[in-house]
């Protein structure tokens, strides 16, 4: 899974040793509101565990499977749609309470629904919760973080989200064991799978409480005209040592010199956008296309589908979460030392490889079985594509994404580039249980196509921006 990370304007750094005195109370900040990214982690993989069963219970085909997984991501779309515009108007912390109510409704709702378009339409409010969370969670932590810490805190939103996948995965396969390994075995008086969704009623609940007990953006704070509130809030998240006046000067004054980019100021003199703008869009869209939700949306049922027991089928989701939060710190540790486009090559490349194995350890299929070879390479490659994955596009898109583009166009370009995302996603989860219905083997060997092609897109169109001053991108 992916989030939407913001740049933010550069500003003089504090002292490390100031900074660092209220470090332990920043990182608490910090990880209250990378909950958000959790909820977003948990959320878009609880289903998950239940597809199999939903499409048991209300006797659904492949294709109506899908739009029930996929709607969830035009509540996502419009959720970071709008998500922006209301933090400017009402503060980053009621945006947050705002999202942890419609997880909160969404949970209940999907866990007590009683046909396909109630199921759906909870899912759309819950995706109204993702779309808003994944928006408000970064732009929250960087104008929040000490300069000094700034890119480390930034880093918890993207590892909430894998911690939020793997939790999920792991609390499915341990209620589906408690359910006798039935998903429509009972538990609390409904079915195994009800109990899934509901689940997550938890740590909505946790992430609404914990935006209590945080303060509210100092830059929000100073735009209302709050500034003895924003005042304190620096004092407490950068230390007493600064020039508290100087500092909120500062923060007015680059807000005073932002460009509110608009669409118009993307469009070029041919094909519509900006060159530098088709990149981005490009950079988002591969990856999805390489099918990376499918390891999250429908690993269940796939590895169901080639003769392996659900409890086993759940466990192995559960190791591919592991694995996506390793590739996710070997991403954070390199990304900043051989650079992004660097590390996107490498991740698309052993991406290509391991889709390749999984479409010839499907083509063995025979009837619901595999070989145990071909078993065994299929589980390997799955592993290894969601690591390759993790340990370079999941991460990079995002961060060069909040690089690549010109300050007089950035804000508007990542617009962009998330709605590209967010489109691409939805294609690639409504398209799967169809597509592998048709042909199991061909559905990989597509994916296995857009990975490779992603090689020689990354080498002719892609720029290196590490080390780079965003006053320096061009395009």
């Amino acid at each position: 899974m992916t989030s939407t990370a913001l740049p933010t304007s550069p500003s003089s750094p504090a002292s490390p040793r100031t900074a660092g005195d209220n470090l332990g109370h920043v990182i608490f900040i910090t990880a209250a509101a990378a909950m958000g990214g959790f909820l977003f982690g948990y959320d878009s993989s609880v289903i998950n565990g239940a597809t199999g069963a939903i499409q048991s219970k209300y006797g659904i085909g492949s294709a109506e499977l899908a739009q029930v997984v996929a709607i969830a991501l035009i509540g996502c779309a419009i959720g970071a749609a709008v998500a922006g515009r209301v933090a400017d108007r009402i503060g980053r912390i009621r945006v947050m309470q705002i999202a942890a109510v419609l997880f909160t409704v969404s949970a209940v709702g999907s866990a007590l629904s009683f046909a396909v378009w109630d199921l759906a339409l909870w899912r759309v409010i819950g995706g109204f919760g993702i779309g808003m969370a994944s928006v408000i969670g970064p732009a929250y932590i960087a104008e929040v973080a000490p300069p000094a810490y700034r890119g480390r805190l930034a880093s918890f939103q993207q590892a909430a989200i894998v911690i939020g996948i793997a939790i999920s995965q792991l609390v499915n396969w341990g209620l589906l064991n408690a359910a006798g390994g039935s998903d429509r075995g009972h538990l609390l008086g409904v079915e195994a799978w009800q109990v899934m969704l509901g689940v997550m009623v938890i740590p909505a609940v946790v992430y609404g409480l914990l935006s209590f007990a945080i303060p509210e953006s100092p830059r929000f704070l100073i735009s209302v005209g709050k500034t003895d509130r924003a005042k304190a809030v620096i004092a407490e998240v950068e230390g007493d040592g600064l020039d508290l006046d100087a500092r909120v000067a500062e923060i007015r004054a680059g807000m005073q010199s932002e460009h509110r980019s608009t669409f118009k100021d993307l469009l070029g003199a041919r094909f519509g956008f900006k060159p530098i703008v088709w990149v981005g869009i490009g950079l988002a869209v591969f990856q999805q296309l390489v099918g990376i939700n499918v390891a999250f949306y429908y690993s269940n049922t796939l590895w169901q589908s080639v003769g392996i027991d659900p409890s086993s089928s759940f466990l192995y989701s559960f190791t591919t979460s592991i694995v996506n939060i390793i590739g996710t710190v070997v991403a954070m540790i390199l990304v900043d030392r051989i650079g992004r486009r660097a590390l996107a090559l490498i991740g698309s490349c052993g991406m290509a490889v391991s889709l390749a194995f999984e479409a010839w350890a499907f083509s063995a299929k025979t009837g619901t079985t595999l070989p145990h070879a071909q078993g065994m390479v299929a589980l390997i490659a799955a592993h290894a594509f969601v690591f390759f994955f993790a340990m370079s596009w999941g991460v990079v898109v995002w961060v060069m994404l909040g690089e690549m583009f010109p300050n007089r166009i950035r804000a508007a370009a990542l617009g962009v580039g998330a709605a590209a995302n967010w489109i691409a996603n939805w294609a690639i989860t409504a398209t799967f249980p169809s597509l592998a219905g048709w042909n199991l083997t061909t559905t990989y060997v597509i994916y296995t196509v857009f990975a490779a092609l992603s090689i020689p897109f990354v080498a002719k169109f892609v720029k290196e921006t590490k080390g780079k001053r965003l006053e320096d991108m061009v395009g």
